[in-house]
């Protein structure tokens, strides 16, 4: 009985082992086969490839080259010239197996690679060969969203395949040539000359070490700007360099005791071409919105293509820079300012500043967030979703009258210290009362109002005090992208300075979108007609172009504590906005001084926002169709009675009466047949190229017009100079990030923190 059940056990373990060796075996073959599948379309390679450098090209929207953004000259390296020192360190410290393994990757490292990252439970080692890297390098992305299966096998081949066709010492050769080296630049003879003016063969250890580690992380390892992080990376390889055997113990010491400032240059900004110089605000936000999709344009070989147009960068930056038409209060005046094209988000130009010196990547004024909107805010935070979530009509009633913030002492004035009791909206807007803005905020509510904001690209807090309804922190990039929704009928494009990405292999990501509907065409509409009052009889008048445009002034007080230190600054503004619209381009524009004592904004300059916008927009326009904005079927306009209270529609024939919108179905019943003008609103003024010699008193040809009530006569047009900074009973100005709470919470002091720019 025994001797019978031990063949039958014996038989069990082969038919495991069997079914074990075929599954094995499945598991290879099928490897093999999506390994052939994916490889098949690998990209080609080829020698000049290998021996470009890794930097990436800008290209504008009609295919036109417009700039590499590495180096303008690279020192290429040949292999008998490569100090065997160097050879020792780029292999001891990247692949120290280079030179014995041949299929062109390291499957002993890609294992210890996978085991390291497992038990860290993340990315703690790679698994690249330098070949692998290499062709990493020329032909693939390094974006996180490439590191695909697919990505990996054809990575895996073209190494393979680069490993046959070149010898070890050529391939080390176009490794070491090319990659970066930060400050735009490729291959390591190039960062030899850039870091120490010396040739690499004329480098001592210590210095050799330093070039060797830096493409691990050539920012973060950056010896100007980061030592430490410098010194830590060149002794990691040293000390590989010593456990491969390539130097002594007394050399790796010797080595490590050097100063990693031994021998650098004195760091200079490198000398530019006018064309970088003033494309540079462009190219920075470019580059930050590569990286942000997953890229690294220094590295990955890319072709760019970038919305700029570059003749309207010219004009903005001569504008800025050299135009007199533009009154700057001083040289130190500063300005940042966006023109985007709202049917499609793409940033045209951009300007991050003036009297700038040639610093590559420098400070980006236009982008900053950190500057109160002042005024600018309110279309956007205020009257949009009144319009949006309550119906109001542009002849909606509001009180410009004393007013307290909810739980404080804190009183809140117009710019010029009084109030002027009822008036519309319309002309709240208009000329830019404070009072019935925080009061249109507080009605709609802070946590809804701050929800459309965030739709159209303006970050504002809920919990903000309603000081945030007369200046929210954004900068002249968001409120372009913002305005642009108006302009649209109700549609938000994110500002956008990329359009599409080609990949060295070939692939192109586009970027382009339909845009967002983020509020109502009633919604836009009402706000842009009213935003026309403002250049035409409004605070905005020095903007005015004669186009059909519109737009809001903003203005930013000084706090207390910023006037005791410079009590002469009383009666000027601290900051001083413009952002206006036509149906082709939205511009934002913010002047002010990066320090207090910079400087302020004194006489004529505090129209330079308005004029700057004026002149830009005069300059966009002269060849282009300029139509004016057509009333959507959901707004209805009715003849009003002045100052009529509740709201009278005008008899025919009367002559004492405005023209207001009304969202359909909230408008007040008409006797009359003749008071409904949606028939007469579908003859939009024709469409007509605009030349800088039409007159600046054209009509809008919309059917609008201006009206007061009693309380407005009083009014003083002061075009930009007095809009928008409520002061407390000190004369503090109150923006959102003052900390007072509509809920009555809190009870601090309202005075604006903003000492640091």
């Amino acid at each position: 009985m025994r001797r019978g059940k031990k063949p039958a056990k014996k038989k069990t373990w082969v038919q495991v082992f069997k079914w074990i060796s075929i599954a094995v075996l499945l598991i290879l073959v099928s490897g093999v086969g999506l390994f052939a599948y994916y490889a098949k379309d690998a990209p080609s390679i080829s020698q000049s490839q290998l021996q470009s450098g890794g930097t990436s090209s800008l290209y504008t929207n009609d295919g036109k080259f417009l700039l590499s953004l590495g180096s303008e000259k690279r020192t290429y390296v040949k292999s008998n010239e490569i100090p065997q020192q160097l050879k020792d360190a780029v292999i001891s410290v990247e692949d120290k197996r280079f030179y014995s393994e041949n299929l062109g990757i390291d499957p002993i490292r890609i294992v210890g690679s996978i085991l390291s990252n497992a038990k860290a439970s993340g990315i703690a080692a790679g698994g690249s060969s330098i070949t692998q890297q290499l062709v990493k390098l020329t032909v693939f992305s390094t974006a996180a969203s490439q590191r695909t299966l697919k990505r990996k096998a054809q990575e895996a081949w073209l190494a393979i395949k680069v490993e046959h066709d070149y010898t070890k010492e050529q391939i080390l050769e176009f490794y070491i040539n090319k990659v970066y080296m930060n400050y735009g630049n490729y291959g390591m003879g190039t960062a030899a000359s850039y870091y120490y003016g010396k040739s690499l063969k004329d480098l001592d250890l210590a210095q050799i070490a330093l070039i060797a580690g830096m493409p691990n992380a050539p920012v973060a390892y950056d010896p100007y700007t980061y030592p430490k992080a410098a010194k830590y990376r060149r002794d990691i390889v040293l000390q590989a360099m010593y456990a491969n055997g390539k130097i002594t113990k007394s050399q790796m010491i010797a080595a490590k005791n050097e100063s990693i400032t031994n021998g650098l240059k004195t760091h200079q900004s490198s000398s530019e071409s006018n064309l970088r110089k003033i494309d540079d605000p462009y190219i920075k936000e470019a580059i930050s919105e590569v990286k942000q999709k997953g890229y690294d344009p220094y590295n990955d070989n890319l072709k760019i293509t970038v919305n700029i147009d570059q003749d309207a960068q010219n004009k903005l930056y001569e504008l800025a820079n050299n135009s007199s038409s533009i009154p700057f209060s001083s040289s130190k005046m500063q300005v940042g300012a966006t023109v985007v094209d709202p049917t499609n988000g793409h940033v045209v130009a951009i300007i991050g500043g003036r009297n700038l010196p040639s610093v590559q990547l420098g400070l980006d004024r236009a982008v900053q967030t950190g500057r109160s909107t002042g005024s600018t805010i309110k279309p956007v935070l205020d009257y949009a979703p009144a319009i949006e979530y309550l119906n109001w009509s542009t002849a909606h009633y509001l009180e410009d009258t004393k007013y307290v913030y909810p739980g404080t002492n804190i009183q809140l004035y117009d710019w010029d210290n009084s109030y002027l009791g009822k008036m519309t909206m319309r002309y709240a807007l208009e000329q830019s009362r404070n009072v019935p803005a925080v009061k249109t905020l507080a009605k709609v509510g802070l946590k809804k109002a701050a929800l459309f904001a965030r739709k159209a690209g303006i970050n504002v807090d809920s919990n903000s005090g309603l000081s945030v309804a007369i200046g929210a922190n954004a900068s002249s990039l968001q409120m372009a992208g913002a305005f642009g929704a108006f302009s649209t009928g109700g549609i938000y494009h994110k500002p956008q300075f990329v359009s599409k990405i080609e990949t060295a292999d070939g692939v192109i990501h586009s970027y382009d979108s339909t845009g967002t509907r983020i509020m109502k065409k009633s919604t836009a509409y009402m706000i842009t007609d009213m935003l026309k009052g403002v250049l035409t009889s409004g605070s905005g008048t020095m903007a005015k172009t004669g186009l059909h445009e519109a737009g809001k002034t903003g203005t930013v007080k000084y706090s207390d504590e910023e006037l005791v230190k410079y009590p002469s600054y009383a009666s000027t503004p601290k900051d001083s906005w413009f952002v206006g619209y036509t149906k082709k381009y939205s511009i934002g524009v913010w002047t002010g001084y990066d320090n207090l004592s910079d400087g302020t904004i004194s006489g004529q300059g505090q129209y330079a926002a308005q004029l700057l916008y004026k002149y830009m927009m005069k300059y966009l326009m002269q060849d282009k169709t300029n139509s004016n904005w057509k009333k959507p079927s959901t707004v209805v306009k009715r003849r009003i009675v002045k100052n009529s209270d509740p709201l009278e529609v005008a008899s025919p024939g009367q002559s004492n009466y405005t023209t207001e919108l009304f969202v359909k179905g909230h408008a007040p019943s008409s006797p009359y047949s003749d008071s409904d003008y949606d028939s007469d609103d579908e003859k939009v003024t024709s469409s007509k190229t605009y030349s800088a010699s039409s007159s600046s008193d054209e009509e809008d040809g919309d059917g609008s017009t201006n009206q007061s009530s009693s309380s407005q006569s009083s009014s003083n047009n002061n075009g930009g100079n007095g809009d928008d900074s409520s002061t407390s009973q000190n004369n503090t100005n109150t923006t959102d990030n003052q900390n007072n709470n509509n809920t009555g919470n809190n009870n601090t002091n309202n005075t604006n923190n903003n000492n640091n720019h």
